[in-house]
């Protein structure tokens, strides 16, 4: 008994981890709902406005976003000009077009991780060192675990997809996905 344990154990391992990497608990027909969210999310990182909008900020970073800190970020209410302009932007107008019932929420950061448009205020300034944001920053798609999101207060879970120019990527796009509308509650 004691081999046969020796052997399932690292299957058993292996079936976890693949578990916990790609479903976090979605049954196959909400996976699959999330595949095409992600799909889309794919396309509209092509879309001129968005990819401008990220070379642009890679390029020349505003003074008064270099000098923002997590701390000055957090006191900022909604209403704040400085929070309100990356919601009343050209690429965040892109991105409430795509907001549904579905998507809860849309964050598009340059490369350094800073914001450049959003549908509402973030938690976090700038993602990096994150995996939402470095994840797609090394060209992949990164998909969280389902928790209840501090900025919305639904429960969802994450999803990420780099920016990309000529192939490299140069910024991300997350998307809040409601695991309710995912699984149809």
């Amino acid at each position: 008994m004691k081999k046969l344990l020796c052997y399932f154990f690292p299957g058993v391992i292996a079936l976890l981890l693949t578990v916990n990497v790609r479903g976090q608990g979605l049954n196959p027909q909400a996976q699959l709902k999330l595949d095409q969210i992600v799909s889309q999310a794919r396309e509209w990182v092509k879309a001129t406005v968005l990819v401008a909008a990220v070379e642009n900020q890679n390029r020349q970073m505003p003074a008064a976003y270099a000098s923002m800190t997590q701390e000055k970020w957090e006191s900022l209410p909604d209403a704040d000009p400085f929070v309100r302009a990356f919601t009343t932007n050209p690429a965040a107008e892109f991105l409430k077009q795509k907001k549904t019932p579905t998507i809860t929420e849309a964050f598009l950061s340059d490369a350094s991780g800073v914001k450049v448009a959003f549908l509402a205020k973030t938690t976090s300034w700038s993602h990096k060192g994150k995996p939402k944001h470095d994840v797609p920053m090394s060209g992949l798609t990164w998909q969280g675990k389902i928790e209840v999101d501090r900025s919305t207060g639904g429960k969802q879970l994450q999803v990420s997809v780099p920016v990309l120019v000529d192939g490299k990527p140069v910024g991300s796009l997350v998307l809040g996905v409601s695991t309710s509308a995912l699984v149809g509650e």
